[in-house]
């Protein structure tokens, strides 16, 4: 459980990923991957819900920050890699795994099935290196 203030999420990368949040991105950045699914097959709630979310980002942003653990791996970067050139891999070599990472720019991120993935679970990737990395650190 986190027990300090330091923000995980920034609000100006929300909203950079809601600029392409009609597919969902946004949405899957501050780990609501359920509706980010829907969006991205919906675009967006067909924009009612893309522009709604304009007005719900500060929210999700504030969310965000108490549910994931911050650390080296910044989630900012990470998502902003994967949203932008995932199928490359890079973010996964952002984050120390560099056997995927070369994997997914071999096969275009694992055929995207593995991007979709990503898209999936990547707050939670950063959470647990960032936190078993302050374990191994004691703090």
């Amino acid at each position: 459980m986190k027990t300090d203030d330091t923000p995980t999420h920034s609000i100006v990368v929300g909203y950079l990923l809601w600029l392409i949040g009609f597919l969902g991105a946004h949405r899957f950045y501050y780990g609501r991957q359920i509706s980010g699914t829907i969006w991205f097959f919906t675009l967006g709630l067909l924009f009612i819900g893309w522009i709604v979310d304009l007005f719900l980002i500060p929210k999700m942003n504030r969310e965000a920050d108490i549910r994931f653990n911050d650390g080296e791996i910044d989630f900012n970067v990470a998502w902003l890699l994967l949203a932008f050139v995932g199928i490359l891999g890079i973010h996964r070599m952002y984050m120390g795994k560099w056997l995927t990472g070369l994997l997914y720019l071999c096969t275009g991120g694992l055929f995207l099935v593995g991007y979709i993935y990503d898209l999936w679970t990547l707050n939670d990737q950063i959470s647990l290196i960032n936190g078993s990395r302050k374990l191994e650190n004691g703090r």
